[in-house]
């Protein structure tokens, strides 16, 4: 699924990826990396931060070895950048979740304030942008990884073949049954294993675990509330699920989530309502993700504005990727955006 700049919903993701079996050959992505641009730009990125290696990590497409330390990692899922970026490695490519504008430098993928000073004056390559049926094989390949990680991703097992013959890959976490339902922990301590860095993940997602706690102890009154996490969406409302990042955050800080959703979605990470079902969203605590046009339009409809949260005030608006960002830290649920979006969702509530 690919949402246009206009319909301003930037953190969703295309839940259907279709690789063509004939997209790129393998003798192609064998003579790649002659590219001197390419060449130029990323063989100054830095080295990776020391791990423990081998590692051999299962994922939901078999087990890949890493015999050591990765130098030159591409990211191929949504957010995996920020993960790797969490524990020292700038990849040489990554993918563009929201999109960039033309002609933009530097990527504002790279300039979140809970990734820019990681990223510094580092400019990776794009791999793939949000709406594209597919990684760029080819321009992978030009980058001469030594590890791709394909974790917060909806590609294929023919999609992970072609990365496999690119460089050792490690794909989504075996347990996760559809694409975008693991919880956040599982995917931060897949990637750290992968980095051979299994003891700081541990520490890391604990930290952030520990703030988590704080907030529901600190508000008590968020557990007997049930709550949603939505956006609007060609013209409709569009609730996310509970195993959605956006919607574990929401019970993270203590809320019930709204359940039903997930029953709706039948195994996608959102779904837009009819307007019959509106109740759905009839819940105690709203929130909504989205930038300013189509705020504004959410506000317009009829059926939202008469909802009982709405008429009460019980609605948290959150920008997306304008002003600061909240949306978009929520979104990506990451180790380096989720203090921020903590701090920010329990400040929303009032």
């Amino acid at each position: 699924m690919h949402l246009h700049r206009t319909t301003t919903m930037r953190p969703w993701r295309r839940m259907a990826a279709v690789v063509s079996a004939a997209a790129l050959g393998v003798g192609l992505l064998a003579g790649c990396g002659s590219d001197k641009s390419d060449k130029d730009s990323n063989d100054a990125a830095p080295a990776a931060a020391a791990g423990k290696f081998p590692v051999t990590v299962e994922h939901a497409f078999g087990s890949t070895k890493i015999s050591k330390a990765p130098k030159r990692v591409v990211t191929v899922g949504y957010t995996d950048d920020q993960t790797v970026l969490a524990f020292g490695t700038k990849p040489v490519g990554m993918t563009d979740q929201y999109p960039n504008p033309a002609g933009k430098s530097p990527d504002i993928n790279t300039q979140w304030p809970w990734v820019k000073d990681k990223w510094g004056d580092t400019k990776p390559e794009v791999i793939m942008k949000n709406g594209d049926s597919g990684p760029n094989f080819e321009k992978i390949a030009s980058l001469r990884p030594d590890l791709i990680i394909a974790v917060y991703s909806e590609i294929d097992k023919a999609a992970y073949d072609k990365l496999s013959k690119i460089a050792p890959t490690v794909g989504r976490t075996k347990g996760e049954k559809e694409p975008f339902s693991a919880p956040w922990q599982d995917n931060a301590l897949h990637i750290a294993k992968a980095l051979g860095q299994a003891e700081k993940g541990e520490k890391l997602v604990d930290g952030i675990q520990g703030k988590l706690d704080a907030a529901k102890k600190a508000h008590p009154e968020f557990a007997k509330k049930d709550a949603v996490a939505l956006s609007w969406y060609k013209n409709s409302v569009a609730p996310f699920t509970s195993t959605d990042v956006r919607g574990r955050l929401v019970t993270g800080i203590g809320f019930k989530y709204q359940t039903k959703i997930d029953k709706v979605a039948d195994g996608k990470f959102f779904t837009v309502l009819s307007p019959e079902r509106i109740d759905l969203v009839n819940t105690d605590r709203i929130f909504v993700i989205n930038d300013k046009a189509d705020m504004k339009a959410l506000k317009k409809s009829e059926l939202f504005s008469n909802l009982d949260a709405v008429k009460k005030g019980n609605v948290s608006y959150l920008l997306d990727s304008e002003g600061p960002a909240v949306g978009a830290a929520i979104s990506q649920g990451t180790l380096l955006s989720m203090p921020y979006a903590i701090d920010e969702l329990v400040k929303s509530v009032g």
